[in-house]
């Protein structure tokens, strides 16, 4: 009987690679076109990978904790002509040359149809720039290294070529001390450099891990600047009282901000050369913490809906992000993100925007705070919070953010607005 390939799919855009989680059948099962065989953890989140056809699994050539890149087959389905024909799926003998190549798509996901930016040529969010170099120590298996990284200090091709090589990256070599000339790095220095650091207790950081660690490297190459300000939150706390659905309070701010941004949308815009794209949509992430990251699911056009036509949404998303199984129509494409971070108690912090996005939001926990009352001359006790704007300095000033936040606080202190 013909033979299908089980190929590993493209989960995301910018995904070139995912981990095997969990292998759902055995060789010599019976499985349904559509089923779910593996279970995978990319750079975003835990998905399923299922069938094209039904039939028989004849081979499986992965395992769990391996590593696999776009396009490669995962194993091998016994099916018969009819279940070929039914499902469209094409038979292995046609696939076996293309089947190893793993270029991911360069095509957008529908959730990003159509770039957020204004510009005469295709912008694609979230892109670093340059390529990823795969290191070619370890089997493969090591961290991809962005390309055209420069630090303050030279180092030498052959030091790059074995940083490229072992999967490491200047940042990794921050307190390196060269002992070349003028301080250079040499190859002497960063071998010592590995064998020190190859005897301390460590772990092999996760998928997300290692995509928190890039996407903030990627952002600190910009000049980001923050600014903060306090917010009257009792008018929040009574509202969602009243409420009968209970929104979130991230929510609120989500909607603020949105609101904010359609009249200021210049504060999310994105420099490219000598040009700053402006938004086409008002489409907002919102942190959530998850084991060993965080994840960002992004609502569509807030801005254009009430306060209740998102509650359910938002709960829905904010759930599949905590589950690491956030639908793909959720992830990426957003403008800029509210962080609530007062949620572990923190009064205030410095939130990183995301290399794609010039703007976030960080909303700090609240506090009782003694505030002088003309009226009645004296103290009174009142609920506070501080939001924080990062913001990329290249784009707006100071002026620009502080505009931009005394809208959010309008909104956010008349809350029957949102």
């Amino acid at each position: 009987m013909p033979k299908v390939p089980i190929l590993m799919p493209q989960l995301g855009e910018s995904i070139a690679e995912a981990t095997i989680m969990q292998l759902l059948v055995q060789p010599g099962d019976t499985v349904q076109a559509d089923q779910e065989v593996f279970e995978v953890e990319t750079n975003k989140a835990v998905m399923g990978v299922t069938t094209v056809c039904g039939g028989t699994i004849l081979s499986l050539d992965v395992s769990a904790g391996e590593t696999v890149p776009v396009g490669a087959i995962m194993g091998i389905i016994e099916a018969t002509e009819e279940e070929i024909e039914r499902s469209g799926a094409t038979p292995l003998d046609e696939n076996a040359a293309a089947a190893p190549v793993a270029a991911p798509t360069t095509e957008k996901s529908t959730a990003q149809d159509g770039a957020h930016f204004r510009t005469e040529g295709e912008f694609r969010e979230g892109q670093p720039c340059g390529g990823a170099r795969k290191p070619t120590g370890g089997g493969g298996r090591g961290l991809p290294v962005p390309m055209g990284t420069h630090g303050t200090r030279f180092l030498s091709p052959r030091v790059r070529a074995r940083m490229d090589e072992i999967g490491i990256t200047e940042a990794d070599m921050a307190y390196v001390i060269g002992t070349g000339p003028n301080g250079r790095i040499t190859i002497d220095d960063f071998e010592s450099f590995v064998n020190y650091v190859d005897g301390w207790p460590s772990h092999q950081a996760s998928p997300m891990r290692r995509s928190v660690a890039s996407s903030m490297q990627r952002t600190w190459r910009r000049p980001i600047a923050s600014c903060a300000r306090p917010i009257f939150m009792a008018p929040i706390i009574l509202h969602r009282k009243n409420h009968p659905r209970k929104p979130g309070v991230t929510l609120y701010f989500l909607r603020a901000l949105a609101l904010a941004l359609a009249e200021h949308p210049d504060c999310a815009g994105y420099m490219v050369g000598g040009r700053i794209l402006t938004p086409r949509r008002i489409d907002l992430g919102v942190a959530v913490q998850v084991a060993d990251g965080v994840m960002v699911p992004v609502m569509r056009n807030v801005n254009e809906r009430t306060l209740d036509d998102l509650i359910d949404e938002y709960n829905k998303v904010v759930g599949q992000a905590r589950d690491r199984r956030l639908d793909p129509a959720y992830q990426g494409g957003g403008i800029a993100t509210v962080s609530n971070f007062g949620g572990f108690g923190l009064t205030h912090a410095t939130p990183m925007p995301l290399p794609s996005e010039s703007l976030i939001l960080g909303v700090g926990a609240v506090q009782k705070v003694p505030v002088w009352s003309d009226e009645v001359e004296c103290f009174l006790p009142v609920e506070q919070a501080h939001i924080v704007a990062s913001f990329d300095h290249r784009v707006m000033d100071g002026g620009d953010i502080g505009r931009l936040m005394l809208r959010i606080a309008y909104y956010l202190e008349h809350p029957e607005y949102l």
